[in-house]
C-alpha cells in the first residue's frame, strides 16, 4: 500500500517541474505591527444609495411647485394670451418768451426754454385719475381693453374708475427725463390703431391743460393791474356821478362859466350906470332938477342900479346858498374828477403793460415723437416673464427644500 500511494521516481522524473517562484523581499514592520493585528478588520464596501421616500416627496413637490406652473404659465403665455401693440409719443413743455420791440430790435429774444414745474405737474397729470375720465369719455376705454377672454392682461368686465386708473398704470407707462424735461409714453392695447388713439388723446389732453395753466399764470400776472384798474375805474365813475349829481341840483352846468357871464352883465350895468349919473349931472348943471329930461335920467339911473342888484342876487342859487359855497363844492368835484381821470389812466397804462407783459410769455406743448402705429406685436414679453416665473418658483422651492432639511437635521 505504501509503494502503490508513493509515486514512482520515473514518474516524478518524467513530470514537468513547475518553476519556483521567486521568494518575497522581506518587508520590515513597524514596532508597532504587532498591536495593528490585533486591530479588527476592515468594513466592507457600501453599496450604491438607493432613493428613499423623502427623494420622491421632494422630486414630487419640484414637479408640483415647479414645473406644473411653469407649464401652465407658459400654455397661458402662448396660447391664451392676446397680442398687445405698443404706440410710443415723445414731448416737452417749452416756454416761449419773446422780448418786447426794442429787445427785438437789438436782437435779445429768449425763443424758447423747458419749464421743470410744468412738466411735473404734467407727469402726474398723465397718471391722474383725472386724465383717465377724459381719455374714457373721448374713446370709451372699457370697450377697448374689456378682454373676457384673456382675464391676466384684459380688463374685468363692468370695471369702475377706481379699477380703470390701476389698469391704466399697466398699459400707460410714463418715462420722464427730469435733466432734459422730455416726455415719453408708452401705450399699450390689443388693437395697434387704438394705442395709436389713445397716444393721440393724451397729447391733446395734457395741450389743454399746459393751456390752462399758461392762463392761469397769465390771470395771475395781470391780477393785481387789473384790479386797481377796476378800482380807478370805479372812482372816476363816481366822480363824475358826483359832478353830475351836483349840476342837477343847482341847474349849473359850469359855475365858472356863469360868474364870468355875470360878471359881464355886471360889469356891463355898471358902466351903463356911471354913463347915466354922467348924463343926469351934466342935466342938473344946464336945466332945474324939475326937468323932465333930469326926471328921466334919474328913473334911468334907478332902472339900472335895480338892475345891477338882481343881478347880484342871482348869485345864490334855490335854498339861499351861497355862491361861494357852490363855486367851491364845485371846483372840489373838478378837482376829484380831475384826480380820478388821471388815476384811471395811468391804472390802464399798468394793465396793459402788465398784459402786454403776460402775452410774451407763454407755455406749449412740443410733440418731438408722432404717436407710432404699430406693426408687430411686442407684448407680452414672453420669453422674460417664462424666465421670470422660473426662477421665482425654483428659488421658491429651493428655500423650502432647505428649510425642510434644516428642520430634519434638527431632529
Amino acid at each position: 500500500m505504501e509503494e502503490a500511494a508513493r509515486p514512482k521516481p520515473e514518474a516524478q522524473d518524467n513530470a514537468p517541474k513547475k518553476p519556483r517562484k521567486p521568494p518575497k523581499p522581506a518587508v520590515s514592520r513597524p514596532a508597532g505591527s504587532a498591536r495593528n493585528q490585533d486591530a479588527p478588520p476592515p468594513r466592507p464596501a457600501i453599496g450604491a444609495a438607493q432613493p428613499k421616500k423623502r427623494h420622491y416627496i421632494l422630486l414630487l413637490s419640484f414637479l408640483l411647485w415647479v414645473m406644473m406652473p411653469l407649464g401652465v404659465s407658459g400654455w397661458y403665455l402662448y396660447v391664451v394670451a392676446d397680442e398687445q401693440y405698443a404706440s410710443h409719443i415723445g414731448f416737452s413743455v417749452r416756454k416761449e418768451e419773446v422780448g418786447s420791440a426794442v429787445e427785438l430790435l437789438g436782437g435779445i429774444t429768449e425763443l424758447s426754454g423747458s419749464s421743470s414745474s410744468d412738466t411735473d405737474i404734467l407727469y402726474e397729470f398723465i397718471q391722474s385719475q383725472q386724465m383717465v375720465r377724459a381719455v374714457d369719455a373721448q374713446l370709451d376705454l372699457r370697450a377697448i381693453y374689456t378682454n373676457p377672454e384673456d382675464p391676466v392682461f384684459g380688463l374685468g368686465e363692468d370695471a369702475r374708475i377706481e379699477a380703470l386708473s390701476r389698469y391704466w398704470g399697466r398699459m400707460v407707462k410714463v418715462f420722464y427725463d427730469s435733466a432734459s424735461g422730455l416726455i415719453e409714453i408708452r401705450v399699450l392695447a390689443f388693437e395697434p390703431q387704438a394705442a395709436q388713439d389713445i397716444a393721440r388723446a393724451v397729447f391733446d389732453e395734457s395741450s389743454d391743460m399746459i393751456n390752462e395753466l399758461s392762463a392761469i399764470a397769465r390771470a395771475d400776472a395781470t391780477r393785481y393791474a387789473k384790479e386797481e384798474l377796476e378800482r380807478e375805474q370805479a372812482r372816476l365813475r363816481s366822480a363824475r356821478q358826483a359832478l353830475t349829481t351836483f349840476r342837477s341840483r343847482t341847474r349849473i352846468v359850469d359855475p365858472t362859466a356863469d360868474i364870468q357871464g355875470q360878471m359881464g352883465l355886471l360889469n356891463s350895468l355898471q358902466a351903463k350906470l356911471a354913463d347915466a349919473i354922467i348924463e343926469r349931472e351934466l342935466l342938473l348943471e344946464s336945466s332945474s332938477p324939475n326937468d323932465p329930461r333930469v326926471t328921466q335920467a334919474q328913473k334911468k339911473i334907478e332902472v339900472i342900479e335895480s338892475q345891477i342888484n338882481e343881478e347880484r342876487g342871482q348869485f345864490g342859487n334855490e335854498g339861499d346858498a351861497d355862491f361861494s359855497r357852490i363855486l367851491a363844492e364845485y371846483e372840489a368835484l373838478q378837482v376829484d374828477r380831475e384826480f380820478a381821470e388821471k388815476s384811471y389812466l395811468a391804472a390802464q397804462a399798468t394793465y396793459e403793460t402788465a398784459l402786454a407783459e403776460a402775452q410774451r410769455k407763454s407755455r406749449y406743448l412740443a410733440m418731438h415723437i408722432e404717436p407710432t402705429l404699430a406693426e408687430t406685436a411686442e407684448y407680452p414679453q414672453r420669453l422674460i416673464l417664462m424666465a421670470l416665473i422660473a426662477a421665482f418658483l425654483f428659488i421658491s422651492w429651493w428655500l423650502m427644500a432647505m428649510v425642510y432639511y434644516s428642520l430634519r437635521d434638527r431632529r
